[in-house]
This record gives C-alpha cells, sequence and structure tokens, in this order.
C-alpha cells in the first residue's frame, strides 16, 4: 500500500499495539480502522467492550491456531504439535499493560499454565527470542516472509480454536478508499481454507 500511494509526500501510521490500545485508537479516531482478532475464549468479552465504546467488528477471515517456532526447532517438521508439546519450551506472549488479561491476549491458549513464560512489547524481540531460545507464540500461522522468513516457520496446533481476524471501526462509521485498499491488502494474506 504505501509503495502504491506514497508518492513524494505521504504519512502513514502502523501502530502495533496492545489489544485495548488498538481499540481506544479507534474509538477517538487516532487510527482509521484496527486489526483484531476474535474466538471462543475472548468473543463475548470483546464484543461487549467494543459495544461499549460505540465499535463494530467486522470480519475478514478464520484461521486455525499455528506455532511460530524457528525453522531448525526440534518441533518445526511435524506436520502438527500438541500444547503438551510445546511444555518444554519458552512460551513467548505480547504484553497488555494494564489490561493484563486472557480476554486482550493477542495469543489463543494464553490461560494454559507454562512453566517458561516470557512477555514482551516487541515483535522484533519474539523474533529474536523464537531463534535465541527456541521459544514459540502461537498465532494464525499467517508471517509474512520479509519478517525473518526463512528462519520462522509456522505449525499448525492440534487444538479445536478458530481465531477470527478482523478489522473494527466505530459504529455507523464506512472504511475510507485508503482503509478499504488496507483492508483488502490484509485479505490477501488469508488462508486458503479459510
Amino acid at each position: 500500500m504505501v509503495q502504491t500511494f506514497g508518492q513524494e509526500r505521504f504519512e502513514f501510521i502502523l501502530n502495533e499495539t496492545q489489544t485495548h490500545r488498538i481499540l481506544e485508537d479507534v474509538k477517538h479516531r487516532f487510527c482509521d480502522v484496527g486489526i483484531i482478532y476474535l474466538c471462543d475464549r475472548n468473543r463475548t468479552f470483546l464484543h461487549k467492550t467494543m459495544n461499549e465504546m460505540g465499535l463494530v467488528f467486522h470480519e475478514l477471515f478464520s484461521a486455525d491456531p499455528h506455532v511460530f517456532l524457528r525453522a531448525k526447532h526440534p518441533l518445526a517438521g511435524k506436520a502438527s504439535v500438541t500444547l503438551k508439546d510445546l511444555q518444554p519450551y519458552p512460551r513467548l506472549n505480547f504484553l497488555q499493560g494494564s489490561y493484563e488479561s486472557a480476554d486482550f491476549s493477542e495469543e489463543p491458549f494464553s490461560t494454559e499454565l507454562s512453566e517458561k513464560e516470557i512477555r514482551v512489547s516487541d515483535r522484533a524481540a519474539i523474533v529474536n527470542l523464537m531463534i535465541g531460545l527456541d521459544g514459540y507464540t502461537i498465532s494464525s500461522g499467517i508471517f509474512p516472509k520479509y519478517l525473518q522468513g526463512r528462519q520462522i516457520v509456522s505449525v499448525p496446533l492440534a487444538q479445536k480454536e478458530k481465531m477470527h481476524i478482523g478489522y473494527v471501526l466505530c459504529k455507523g462509521q464506512s472504511l475510507s478508499e485508503l482503509g478499504a485498499i488496507y483492508v483488502d491488502a490484509l485479505g490477501k494474506y488469508a488462508p486458503k481454507h479459510s
């Protein structure tokens, strides 16, 4: 999108932040659109929160949870992994700041007990910890190749769960022209089976 519309002058903001901050930023119109996911565990809570904030969720696609691992991780070659398979390795989760609860977590199964856990606030740190410590994180399985793509792989997680990835707008708001182009570009990352 930047390559298409970033001509001589432009200003785009991509704010990777905590779930609650995303909702706040859309509510206060700091951002045109926010991207989040819903699952069985957080759906009721987040719909209630969004309703109270005057926000609406629009699903783009659904995805099965995957585990991100370094390419040479001992589990990287498996067809799928279980939560039990992951127990010996450090789980990497994103910090949610003042809203540190499973309802705002960016990772499915964040409430599952883990004896080794590292919470970070930076995606680059998560990638480095995956590579350096055999850590893992659970996500949608969508990982653009330009982000250390050769060093990180995704392996399906053998759990019954769906991640519903979508965008959030204020009630009554339509996507701007650029917002629609951005959302369309995100849809191109949708898993083929969604």
